[in-house]
């Protein structure tokens, strides 16, 4: 054996892996795997029933007690959103963001959509991976925070199609 590769077996052999030690470690208190594991499984069921078309979502936008929430990025959502969206980036949610954004009844209507819901794959909608759409995530976060009256765009749309209300920024 050459003595680097028999140095570097020496060493593997008796230092610990560098993760050895976090096993026994306290869980940190303010993340909760268990509780978003939990929380995401009992999503599903009204996320299933949630799921809405292209018509239904333009017609439930047009009512003025009803939100919709663009959580893209604040610059993807500045090159590009749906006439009448507000946007709150994902990672900008919190009890108080939310209470903000959405008022005071939790019961209000919320619209969401996200890059998967349209075909062109360019920015400012970059196709992203299915598995990993944003509008998952913030459906869940939306029920976490105690929105229950969420509605997701099921359809792929053409944001060059006629009617489709996508707003440009002018560049």
């Amino acid at each position: 054996m050459r003595p680097c590769l028999l140095l570097s077996a020496l060493l593997l052999s008796v230092s610990p892996p560098a993760f050895a030690g976090e096993r026994d470690a306290a869980p940190n208190p303010q993340i909760d795997y268990a509780g978003f594991s939990t929380l995401t499984r009992d999503v599903r069921a009204i996320r299933a029933k949630r799921l809405i078309g292209f018509d239904r979502f333009k017609a439930m936008a047009a009512r003025p007690d009803v939100l919709v929430l663009d959580a893209r990025s604040g610059d993807a959502f500045t090159r590009g959103h749906l006439a009448g969206a507000v946007n709150l980036p994902l990672t900008d949610f919190t009890a108080e963001a939310l209470a903000h954004l959405i008022g005071r009844d939790r019961n209000r209507p919320i619209l969401i959509y996200c890059n998967n819901n349209f075909s062109n794959h360019r920015p400012p909608v970059p196709l992203k991976s299915a598995a990993l759409a944003l509008n998952i995530q913030t459906f869940i976060n939306l029920v976490g925070y105690g929105y229950a009256n969420v509605w997701e765009l099921n359809d792929v749309v053409d944001f060059n199609a006629p009617g489709t209300g996508w707003v440009i920024s002018p560049d």
